[in-house]
């Protein structure tokens, strides 16, 4: 327990004496896991929250639909109340297709009649207002939400004015804008919302003869288990000669774990850009964090040198230099699944059609991502360490020979930078890798942004595509979360070689070196991976796009910017801790 103690008022007192570092660490690694967390957390997500949705709601097990109305259509669909594995069905409904038009246009509309107290299968949950009344019409909260309607709006379904009484829920549709489940007759669907009605508010629409399906709900003894199901719907004759799922018989069913499969559409295309974003993410992180803790090498190493001195044993030492990174990146893991969680309802249900209390990183994504966190954190750490404990302080950095000879034929700034370069090169190559990077997520992102937007049309108003406005919207965060890590890492690098390169520098000063050379020097040591990193960054994000978009869209012009919008940042951001290093006193570098 002493040691322990120890070890927590050793780290506690580094930290409050070097909190930038702290803070660059955290906030690396925050980036990086919280992101990670997200794209792992979205495998079974929809069909977790649409599970939810159904536990609340009373969920069917199958929904079956038939056109058109009446005996006929009502005996077709009561009838697969025999069918293997069915132990209750409700009451046939109509539902009709119509339009609903807000004051923003006309849309098409699925319009329900519904019972004023629900039946046993499905119980649609109202989250705002009220369920349905004589005169009042509930909308679909997905539906709401496209539309820009709410509780107290005035909506005209097929002409007649309603006020919205509610917004609600229900399992036992797709999510919008799939509330259709089949067009009229059967045939093909497409984008609709979903309204809901009391039975005799639709009267008039059977009257105007609007398109009108039936359908009843369906409950199974193993919810589980609709294989039987779908087998008899599939061959079992019917009277008019065919089989039940015949065009023939006019019955179209869907099963709860097909509705669940379509919902997870607006997650198949930003599950991987969450993932391999995440691990691009860790991989910018550890450039980063490997660059800071190389330049606190030297205070670790007078440090453990101290700790030595009043009876430190090595191991201990080790213990409280990787304490602290693995502190720090444990408090990284958990803000970035905390915000995770947070960001996880709008990012699994785009649409609003679903309930999010279940949404989130679970079991899995949280152990992994705690091994990256606690990876990133060793790997950063570990070698740096290992130095202080062995308190090889003079250790002098190996360097390319041929580099350093071909600097001298360069002017001053490009010399400064080029032996900098090849005393360094693993951070040159760390360098240059996060620069390539940054480059594949600008590549992609302008890739994407280049092909047309398409949307959904309701039939008087196009709706923006939803999910690809989703993947679009990942993949915007994404590359900013790369952003910020490359702004975080070139800061850091310029400061970390600038800290490491004041003795050289004040000799190059001595020499003849103005700080004016001494600060473009030190930017163009970042400079010079960062113009191979951004070139190779292009081809790199090129085949990722085509590999999971479009393999026949040509590169955009604007990939051109890519290279030079990089080294301008890049020379920007370096310049600023550039000069205040070479600020710095010639005789109290050279004294030290």
């Amino acid at each position: 327990m002493g040691r322990l103690l120890l070890v927590s008022r050793l780290v506690l007192g580094d930290l409050r004496r070097h909190p930038g570092p702290a803070v660059l660490l955290v906030l690396s690694t925050f980036v990086a896991t919280a992101v990670l967390s997200l794209g792992m957390s979205l495998p079974g997500a929809t069909e977790r929250l649409y599970l939810q949705t159904r536990a609340a709601t009373a969920g069917p097990d199958v929904v079956a639909l038939a056109p058109g109305m009446g005996g006929a259509t009502d005996a077709v669909l009561t009838s697969l109340e025999n069918a293997p594995g069915v132990v209750a069905r409700s009451r046939p409904y109509r539902q009709f297709f119509a339009t609903l038009t807000t004051g923003g246009g006309e849309a098409r509309a699925i319009v329900l009649g519904a019972d004023a107290k629900p039946g046993p299968i499905d119980r649609p949950l109202v989250t705002s207002g009220r369920w349905v009344r004589p005169g009042g019409v509930v909308v679909e909260r997905g539906f709401a939400g496209a539309v820009g309607v709410d509780v107290g709006d005035r909506v005209a379904v097929a002409g007649r004015t309603f006020p919205v009484v509610g917004i609600a829920v229900t399992a036992a549709r797709t999510v919008y804008p799939w509330a259709m489940m089949g067009g009229p007759g059967n045939g093909p669907s497409d984008g609709a919302g979903l309204v809901w009605m009391t039975e005799p508010d639709t009267r008039p629409l059977a009257a105007s003869g609007l398109p009108v399906t039936s359908l009843v709900y369906l409950r199974m003894a193993d919810p589980a288990d609709t294989t039987r199901y779908m087998a008899f719907y599939h061959d079992t004759p019917n009277s008019a000669g065919g089989r039940v799922g015949d065009s023939a018989a006019r019955v179209n069913s869907f099963t709860w774990q097909s509705m669940a499969h379509q919902d997870d559409v607006y997650l198949r295309d930003g599950q991987p850009i969450l993932i391999i974003g995440g691990w691009l993410l860790s991989f910018m992180a550890v450039a980063g964090l490997s660059t800071l803790a190389a330049g606190r090498a030297a205070a670790q190493a007078r440090r453990a040198g101290l700790l030595k001195v009043v009876g430190a044993t090595p191991g201990l030492i080790a213990v409280v230099l990787l304490a602290e990174y693995l502190t720090l990146a444990l408090l990284a893991d958990a803000a970035g699944l905390a915000l995770a969680r947070l960001a996880a309802p709008t990012i699994i249900n785009p649409s609003g059609s679903l309930l999010t209390a279940d949404a989130g990183p679970h079991g899995g994504a949280v152990v992994m991502t705690t091994v990256v966190a606690v990876g990133v954190a060793i790997l950063t750490a570990a070698a740096p360490a290992l130095r202080a404990v062995r308190a090889n302080v003079d250790r002098r950095p190996d360097h390319l020979v041929l580099l350093s000879r071909m600097a001298g034929w360069l002017p001053v700034p490009l010399l400064l930078g080029l032996r900098l370069v090849a005393r360094r090169p693993g951070r040159a190559l760390l360098h240059a890798g996060g620069t390539a990077t940054t480059a594949i997520g600008l590549t992609v992102l302008l890739m994407v942004h280049a092909q047309p937007r398409d949307g959904w049309d309701l039939g008087g108003v196009t709706l923006a595509d939803l999910a690809d406005d989703q993947s679009r919207r990942l993949l915007a965060g994404v590359t900013a979360a790369m952003a910020v890590l490359a702004v975080v890492n070139t800061l850091t690098m310029t400061w970390t070689t600038a800290t490491e390169s004041r003795a050289t520098m004040a000799v190059a000063r001595t020499l003849g070196a103005t700080p004016g050379q001494v600060t473009a020097g030190l930017a163009a040591a970042q400079l010079l991976p960062t113009l191979p990193g951004a070139f190779l960054g292009i081809p790199l994000g090129l085949s990722l796009h085509w590999f999971f978009g479009p393999a026949d869209q040509p590169p955009t012009p604007l990939l051109w910017s890519v290279p030079p919008v990089l080294l301008l940042a890049t020379g920007l951001l370096s310049v600023v801790p550039a000069r205040l290093a070479a600020r710095r006193s010639v005789a109290e570098a050279l004294a030290a």
